[in-house]
């Protein structure tokens, strides 16, 4: 699946830019590279399909990341 880059939202209020997806070289495994915006920043990764996943919250069931560009 395609990830747009751009500005995200967590579910929890805090936002980031997702610079791309990269693939893990051992093991293929699709990366969603991304950096906070708060605190010291810097790169970080985090597997695609858990970037993608719903959470449960309040009883509402929500994105983990949304697309706010």
């Amino acid at each position: 699946m395609a990830l747009k880059p751009g500005r995200y939202r967590h579910f929890k209020g805090g936002e980031y830019t997702v610079h791309g997806v990269a693939t893990h070289s051992e093991t293929q495994e699709q990366l969603v590279v991304y950096t906070p915006l708060y605190g010291e920043g810097g790169l970080w990764v985090r597997p695609l399909a858990m970037f993608l996943e719903t959470v449960e919250r309040d009883g509402q069931i929500l994105p983990r990341f949304t697309c706010i560009d």
